[in-house]
């Protein structure tokens, strides 16, 4: 199994808060995602959150798992001079791991960030 390496994460609160503030935002039923340019950037960062009204610890938890999983199937062809924010709706709860990844690759090409490379 391969885990996505900690440089590529976002965990402090203030890096959530300018992305959220400065970032462009694009959304569909079960995904908010806020990008931020960072042209001296190397490679992608991403910070995942599940508000707690989709659920419990636990089911914010598997979600975030299935985020992070999506993304790392995925990181070849995201935008790499980006950091992201990735939320996640309700109506996430009712999808599967397919539809679900194909709802994240929609919010992404609405957001202008996924190359067909």
């Amino acid at each position: 199994m391969i885990v996505m390496k900690k440089a590529y994460r976002i965990k402090d609160r203030d890096e959530f808060a300018m992305i959220f503030k400065q970032g462009k935002t694009s959304a569909n039923r079960q995904f908010v995602v806020y990008v931020l340019d960072k042209p001296e950037q190397e490679h992608f960062r991403v910070g995942f959150t599940v508000g707690k009204k989709v659920g419990n610890a636990v089911t914010r938890n598997r979600l975030k798992r299935q985020m992070r999983e999506l993304i790392r199937l995925n990181t070849t062809k995201i935008s790499q001079d980006k950091d992201y924010v990735i939320i996640a709706r309700k109506a996430l709860l009712d999808s599967d791991f397919i539809s679900a990844e194909k709802s994240l690759i929609h919010v992404l090409k609405r957001a202008n960030v996924w190359r067909n490379s």
